[in-house]
């Protein structure tokens, strides 16, 4: 049972080949089966040339309780989220980005359940509260989620007939570490009396090795952290 989750990702601007993919980067907070019923709340960064007309990495939200077929929607799309704040606009290009060899920038999130009146919050940076999903919203999710999950997702519609050449994370794969590979670092899931504790059982996904792979580590001063992404298409991705 977890009530939240926490995690500083690494900001990029990666590349998006298709105007109808998109690639992001994320927490999910996740209840119910992968069924019909499935909630989820999720935030992070995203680029998506056919929901913002860019290439910017946005901060986004999304939400549903159905498993993404008829309810939930990004950012303020829909009725559901309830921003609080101007300080942040949700849907926002996120400046200052990462670069390759150079300046990395990453960006705190934190999506947790208010034990009072069992919305779900969230909270950008340090301390910025954003707004807030109530929890009527939801079906499993009024209670607790059953699954955290980190990470970056693409979509390859495959138009030219091979993989995509959209990038996730940095478009380097976890290997080339620090600088050049996109991270996730201090990934924290919130309990049941509302603390912050490090993860234990963490297991590690990636459906397309050769395409956008993962390798994780644990230290002192970024807690659990992975390296994770990749150029999609190449010689061993065809």
């Amino acid at each position: 049972q977890y009530y939240g989750a926490k995690a500083s990702i690494n900001v990029w601007t990666p590349q998006v080949t298709d105007q109808y993919e998109f690639s992001l980067s994320q927490l999910w907070v996740i209840s119910g089966t992968f069924g019909n019923d499935l909630n989820t709340i999720e935030a992070g960064w995203q680029v998506s040339p056919e929901l913002y007309g860019d290439n910017y990495p946005r901060f986004f939200t999304y939400w549903t309780t159905d498993a993404y077929q008829a309810t939930g929607c990004y950012n303020l799309l829909c009725s559901g989220f309830i921003q609080i704040n101007n300080k942040i606009a949700i849907g926002a290009a996120i400046s200052p980005r990462s670069s390759y060899n150079s300046t990395q920038f990453d960006i705190g999130i934190m999506i947790w359940k208010d034990p009072k009146h069992g919305h779900w919050w969230l909270e950008f940076g340090s301390g910025l509260l954003v707004g807030y999903w109530p929890s009527v919203l939801f079906s499993h999710l009024q209670s607790h989620a059953s699954m955290i999950q980190f990470g970056g997702e693409i979509v390859n519609t495959k138009s030219m007939g091979s993989h995509t050449s959209t990038q996730m994370g940095s478009g380097h794969f976890a290997d080339e570490g620090f600088g050049k590979a996109s991270y996730f670092r201090n990934l924290q899931v919130v309990d049941w009396d509302n603390s912050l504790i490090p993860l234990s059982n963490l297991h590690l996904l990636a459906d397309h090795p050769d395409c956008y792979d993962i390798k994780a580590g644990k230290n002192n001063v970024w807690g659990n952290y992975f390296y994770y992404g990749g150029p999609g298409r190449n010689s061993r991705c065809p």
